[in-house]
């Protein structure tokens, strides 16, 4: 199985330490990870596992979309703290046509719903929406209840 992270502006002090950890626990459920994102949160992810003992493969989120294949990944779990971030997964959704979550999340409740709003019509991707920005425990537990879904499937 396969499971690509999507990631955008690292600007949420949240999104690295979660992505690593999500990757984390992908692996264990036994996926393949790779991670699209821009460079500057590539750098961050390099800095934060050197040894890529966490990580997979980092693909650059704008120059994947060319080569990307329906259902070349089983899952596609997307950081959406942004709007920019809502497009881009729900463009990735429509191309993979796969399973997919959204963890949205954002200071201001206000945007959560607005981002959550977004991808709730057009995609049928799970959401998980939690107020959360630079403490990632809400995130964290929000997004081991996803995953633990996907364990039981």
């Amino acid at each position: 199985m396969k499971a690509l992270i999507l990631l955008g502006c690292p600007e949420a002090p949240s999104q690295t330490p979660m992505a690593v950890y999500a990757s984390y626990k992908l692996k264990e459920l036994g996926y393949d990870v790779s991670i699209a994102s821009n460079p500057a949160a590539a750098k961050l992810l390099e800095v934060s596992d050197p040894e890529n003992n966490y990580l997979g493969e980092l693909l650059n989120i704008d120059k994947c979309l060319d080569s990307l294949c329906e259902k070349e990944y089983d899952l596609l779990l997307g950081f959406v703290h942004k709007d920019a971030a809502a497009s881009f997964f729900i463009t990735y959704y429509h191309i993979l046509q796969t399973k997919a979550i959204a963890l949205v999340f954002e200071q201001d409740i206000d945007l959560v719903n607005e981002y959550t709003e977004m991808v709730e019509s057009s995609t049928d991707a799970e959401i998980v929406a939690v107020r959360a920005f630079h403490n990632p425990n809400p995130l964290r537990a929000r997004l081991d209840k996803a995953l633990a879904k996907l364990g039981d499937e």
